[in-house]
């Protein structure tokens, strides 16, 4: 048997053996049309790129775009100048958009657009969580509303390519944020995508300017909607998203099923939880199966990385990575000083240091499962937060290197943080690669490389320090966040 057709084999026995094809549409691409991004610069520079080049279509999903972002907002309005035919989209959520309204927000700098080219070429749309309405809304302050859900999906497609990622559209994922971020060329991809997209933009406000308001937008509901709105009827809204995305979600059409044949394997991943009664998601059924099968026997000395910029897997897949009993496994996780809360003000300047003692409770529990010899936790900082060159880490994702391979072929990239909130509270788009194209694999396996060159190794001693200890403060706040239903 040659190698080429061993590999196909293989991937195919693999495949089956994780079952992904139970859960979610699977795209077949040749590994060349996947590039993967290294830097912030690099991801601003090349989505700036391609939407200066689009066609046809811009659309962008992300948590919000900064208020200062003026160069990529002239970047698609000369963009939509020099090409009549180009229509861009773009959809944000609502609380962390609306922020700081009635000054400058994200919704008034997008609203701009709006105003320049009509609502007919620029469409800006905004989720609202139907978790967060009435008294609860009322009383609580915009830092920590977001707590109860959020549009967090990261979509940046242009024409018939997609780049997928867990990076915001703001200056520091721009410049001193690591993420990571992979190009898909590939129509199919992008297609479906553009249909989740789509159906979760006729689940959001409308933004549209206005003389009349200080802030200079309003958000409506247009009649074209899916019926209710979130804030006038949350669960008449959540049954009727639930009839829209389910299709999505758990059917897979021949037109969202790549026919082509090739040595990867793609399965985009939604968590739409707050949306679907019952859910349906398929993100977390991926991850937790994989990881239960890493576990079989069969498997026996598979290795893998996971990281998260913020670092609080849930219970269920903690257990399942340790379950896993690796050959070797790394967790890579921001060090407080390389935390996106660090010296921030109120509640969310405790989260560093609880994520801090959620790293050291993981550390816990790899020694109480006789693995430290096998499982490392290495904290990333590159400098310190909010002082010159200091940079923060905001990279998400896992890499599974299977028995008798040196690099990893399976890798999920995307927007979750693998978090309660990620799987109860906010929506979530991932891809999971499945590949056995050597050079792919050797791109993989050099991304986990890259993550960790700023990555230094923690002990259990180096978490006991004094200035690692965590105090009583953040251990009632980290409850009392629970307490009132919101989530890390």
């Amino acid at each position: 048997m040659g190698q080429a057709e061993f590999g196909r084999s293989k991937l195919g026995f693999r495949r089956r053996d994780f079952e992904l094809d139970k859960l979610s549409p699977r795209f077949d691409v040749s590994a060349d049309s996947i590039e993967i991004i290294r830097s912030p610069t690099e991801f601003y520079e090349t989505l700036k790129a391609k939407i200066s080049k689009a066609q046809r279509r811009v659309y962008l999903s992300t948590l919000y775009i900064g208020k200062t972002e003026h160069e990529l907002i002239d970047t698609i309005r000369k963009a939509l100048k020099s090409n009549p035919e180009l229509k861009v989209s773009i959809l944000t959520d609502a609380l962390r958009g609306t922020r700081e309204a009635p000054g400058p927000s994200c919704a008034s700098l997008l609203a701009s657009l709006i105003r320049d080219f009509g609502p007919e070429r620029v469409e800006v749309r905004m989720y609202h969580t139907p978790n967060l309405t009435g008294i609860r809304k009322a009383i609580l302050p915009k830092r920590i509303n977001e707590g109860w859900g959020l549009q967090h999906m990261k979509l940046y497609g242009v024409d018939d390519e997609i780049i997928m990622s867990g990076a915001n559209l703001s200056d520091d994922y721009f410049t001193n944020r690591q993420d990571r971020y992979h190009v898909f060329k590939s129509m199919d991809i992008t297609d479906y995508f553009y249909r989740v997209y789509r159906t979760t933009c006729d689940l959001s406000y409308r933004v549209l300017p206005s003389d009349q308001e200080a802030s200079g937008f309003v958000l409506d509901w247009p009649s074209q909607n899916v019926q209710p709105a979130p804030l006038s009827d949350p669960k008449g809204y959540i049954a009727s998203a639930t009839k829209v995305l389910q299709p999505l979600v758990t059917s897979f059409p021949k037109a969202a099923v790549s026919e082509k044949h090739g040595d990867t394997h793609v399965y985009p991943l939604l968590q739409l939880t707050p949306l679907l009664k019952p859910d349906t998601s398929t993100e977390l059924p991926a991850l937790t199966g994989i990881l239960r099968k890493l576990g079989t026997p069969e498997f026996a000395g598979s290795k893998w990385m996971f990281t998260a910029g913020y670092f609080n897997m849930t219970a269920e897949v903690r257990q399942l990575l340790l379950a896993s009993k690796p050959a070797s496994a790394t967790v890579v996780a921001a060090s407080p000083w390389a935390n996106g809360f660090y010296g921030s003000k109120g509640v969310s300047g405790l989260l560093p240091a609880a994520y801090t003692h959620l790293s050291r409770r993981f550390l816990d529990a790899v020694a109480q499962a006789g693995l430290s010899n096998r499982i490392a936790v290495k904290e990333w900082r590159k400098g310190t937060v909010n002082t010159p060159g200091g940079w923060t880490y905001h990279a998400k994702g896992i890499w599974i290197t299977l028995p008798g391979q040196q690099n990893p072929s399976i890798s999920l990239v995307g927007s979750s943080n693998y978090t309660k909130r990620s799987y109860s509270l906010d929506l979530e788009a991932n891809t999971m690669i499945v590949t056995s194209n050597p050079d792919l694999q050797r791109r993989l396996g050099e991304e986990e490389k890259w993550l960790q060159q700023y990555a230094t190794t923690v002990t259990r001693d180096d978490y006991a320090k004094t200035e690692r200890r965590v105090g009583l403060h953040v251990r009632i706040a980290m409850w009392i966040v629970t307490l009132v239903g919101g989530a890390l």
